[in-house]
């Protein structure tokens, strides 16, 4: 006689939970010296290595300092319903498995439910905790939120590309779009950028860019969209600019009004809608018209850092070299998605990135 053996949820739970655990401690094992090299104040942990874990995780803070550090991630939202009960319980099982792999208080452990947000931006807050930390990255700070958004403030997987932006500034005017918490543009005015002007529509975010600025020993303005182009000495009173306004109305005053520079910075979200735009920005729709604008923008032999994170289309190098390639102007596409994969990213997905450079008129 032959008996089925039916593991309880409990008896999963504790397995899938060992199972992380180890996980957990081989990967750390494996960063934490990297890390420390390169100084490295966030990296990406885990990211559904185990089929039965759908977690993303990250680590902020110095990794020989463990009881100071912080874990922040989230759950991917799963293929079935599971009740909202037993969703908690598991998540608490898990946080408590990787307080105890990495040795860090389970209360400074975030983990959040990861989908797709719809009517809204990714960048939306869902809590008011504000458990904020600052962390290093190379030679530069910038302060994170792991409690409050479903991101923190500082993309571990741009992590290259921003050092290239830093390395690609030096005496060039460089405008940021969708700039976020101003990290490339931090990262552009430490590489000696004669300006920096970075676009964004909400005050929450470019007041936490201009501390990142602070935090990094810069100054930086706050601007409206009107100061900008109808005010030269406020235009010209700081060389970082932050600017509230909607990426696309501005794109269109700048263009009627011949403003240019040498390098844009394009990290657009998936999809943003706020009552304050003239419109929603979804970035597989707008995608091709908003390049055509920014390369309108450039000046000569100008160059476009573009980073495409979406999960539900893909970017390839063709569809962009045919996208600009009715262009007036003479456009080289270089996909740069290989370059920028780090450490803690080799074998995982990073967002497909690229450079557009005018090369002639």
């Amino acid at each position: 006689m032959y008996y089925e053996y039916s593991m309880s949820a409990d008896d999963k739970t504790t397995m899938q939970a060992q199972m992380f655990a180890n996980r957990l401690e081989k990967r750390f094992r494996h960063l934490k010296k990297w890390a420390a090299r390169v100084n490295a104040g966030v990296f990406r942990l885990y990211d559904r290595d185990i089929p039965e874990v759908p977690l993303v995780l990250d680590f902020y803070g110095d990794a020989a300092q463990t009881q100071d550090a912080a874990l922040a991630g989230a759950l991917y939202k799963r293929p079935y319903e599971k009740d909202e009960a037993d969703e908690t319980q598991w998540l608490s099982v898990m946080k408590e498995s990787a307080a105890s792999a990495i040795g860090i208080a389970p209360d400074r452990i975030f983990l959040k439910q990861r989908q797709r947000q719809r009517g809204a931006s990714q960048y939306e807050k869902m809590n008011s905790e504000s458990f904020t930390k600052i962390v290093s990255e190379g030679s530069l700070s910038f302060k994170v939120n792991l409690s409050d958004y479903l991101d923190t403030g500082l993309f571990p997987d741009r992590r290259l590309l921003r050092a290239m932006i830093r390395s690609a500034a030096s005496g060039k005017n460089v405008l940021n779009l969708f700039s976020y918490t101003g990290a490339f543009s931090v990262y552009a005015a430490a590489g000696g950028a004669a300006s920096t002007d970075s676009i964004d529509l909400s005050n929450t975010y470019l007041h936490w860019a201009r501390e990142n600025f602070s935090l990094n020993g810069f100054s930086a303005s706050l601007l409206q969209q009107y100061d900008f182009f109808s005010n030269s000495q406020k235009r010209q009173n700081c060389a970082n600019k932050l600017i509230r306004a909607d990426v696309l109305a501005f794109i269109e005053k700048a263009s009627s009004q011949k403003f240019c520079w040498d390098i844009i910075i394009l990290d657009p979200p998936a999809f943003s809608n706020s009552a304050k735009m003239a419109g929603s920005f979804d970035l597989q729709r707008d995608m091709t018209g908003l390049l055509e604008k920014c390369v309108d923008l450039l000046a000569p032999m100008g160059k476009i850092f573009l980073s495409v994170n979406t999960r539900h289309s893909t970017v390839t190098l063709a569809q962009l070299q045919s996208q600009v390639a009715g262009n007036k102007n003479t456009i080289n596409v270089t996909d740069l998605t290989a370059k920028i994969v780090d450490e803690d990213f080799r074998n995982r997905k990073v967002p497909a990135s690229f450079l557009i450079e005018k090369t002639g008129i």
